[in-house]
């Protein structure tokens, strides 16, 4: 713990408060109070000694070469780098932004066809179209980016890649289907993250797959073992899942949003379109849309990730540019005794400078 003074005093506004992973050494700053008492000591024995030559006093003053205020300036700047100096001896952490180390990102698009509505212009496809290739010329080039289009089912439109020409012309083709398998893009989505990890939609729910290309008398596939670990500890990759409807069929997704959280992957939803309902007419057919927030905060609740809603183009762009931003920056608690530990070396080179300029010696 740290010592109670310190934790109890209100640090100023932006400035992050830092934590000490040894706070013991804090007491040392107790000293500080001696070194100011020894100093007015040796400037009151300085004083009287001046005494004994009032003449050669009276001479610098009338010269005009008398030290003044300047004599307490380099000292205070000395004492102010001790203070900095213990301060860095007990190394200080604080939560401070820096650089992600995030280096994939699945973006998991919803292309059915109650994404032809209108409600959100052009349209809620055109416009997830266009903010996911602005999203694109936010991140950093390193950053690789993977297309999972789902519908009825999921599948990989772009693997992992940092060309961005490649990423645009997979969204660009995108085709609309009819239903909407969320759970499925999720696993899809892990399953492209990690490749050699076994992951198929088989391990969740065998009975609703179909079409899978995979013979009834064949053996289930081998899964891998592994350790699951706390949500979102994973920070080499995140999903962003974009939908504007409820689950029609496939998987779970919260059966999948708790192999993503296992994982410690990081699932970011995103809805669009309308939360009341709405029912929607193409080509002779019917349908009734309704966004199924619940299940989305869930999945994002699940794997320590965010939910935002976005009910127009513009919303939708900035959720992006919030995505983009939170993904390449994030906080971090981090050791900052260098940081002191250069304050205190910086106000010792002050201190000496002053001392050298005004008086010709170091202090």
């Amino acid at each position: 713990m740290n010592p109670s003074w310190l934790t109890n005093w209100r640090w100023p506004t932006g400035i992050p408060q830092p934590n000490f992973l040894w706070p013991q050494f804090l007491w040392l700053l107790l000293v500080l109070p001696l070194l100011v008492l020894l100093y007015w000591w040796l400037m009151r024995r300085k004083k009287k000694l001046a005494v004994r030559y009032a003449s050669l006093s009276i001479v610098k003053e009338a010269m005009g070469k008398g030290p003044g205020w300047r004599r307490h300036v380099p000292p205070m700047f000395l004492l102010l780098a001790l203070v900095f100096m213990l301060l860095a001896s007990a190394r200080p952490v604080a939560v401070v932004a820096l650089p992600s180390n995030q280096q994939t990102i699945i973006l998991a698009m919803d292309v059915s066809g109650s994404m032809r509505a209108t409600d959100v212009e052009p349209n809620r496809l055109v416009a997830a179209q266009n903010a996911a290739k602005a999203f694109l010329t936010e991140l950093p080039r390193n950053v690789k980016v993977g297309i999972v289009a789902f519908a009825g089912s999921a599948q990989v439109a772009q693997l992992p890649t940092v060309n961005r020409e490649d990423l645009v012309t997979a969204i660009d083709r995108f085709q609309m289907q009819r239903a909407t398998a969320t759970g499925n893009a999720i696993v899809i989505s892990l399953a492209t993250l990690f490749p050699d990890a076994g992951i198929e939609l088989q391990q969740l729910s065998p009975d609703r797959m179909r079409g899978s290309g995979r013979s009834l008398d064949q053996a289930p596939p081998k899964v891998n073992e592994f350790v699951p670990v706390p949500p979102g500890s994973y920070t080499s990759a995140a999903i962003i899942m974009l939908t504007d409807g409820q689950r029609t069929t496939g998987v779970d997704p919260l059966e999948a949003a708790k192999m993503a959280a296992d994982r410690g992957v990081r699932v970011y939803t995103v809805g669009i379109g309308t939360v009341d309902g709405e029912t929607i007419g193409f080509e002779g057919w019917s349908m009734r849309v309704k966004l199924d927030e619940a299940t989305l905060k869930g999945i994002a609740q699940r794997t320590a990730a965010d939910y935002f809603y976005a009910g127009t183009a513009a919303d939708l762009k900035k959720v992006y540019e919030t995505l983009s931003s939170r993904l390449t920056i994030e906080k971090k608690e981090t050791e900052i005794s260098a940081l002191f530990a250069l304050a205190a070396a910086v106000l010792a080179l002050i201190a000496g400078g002053l001392s050298m300029l005004w008086f010709n010696r170091i202090l």
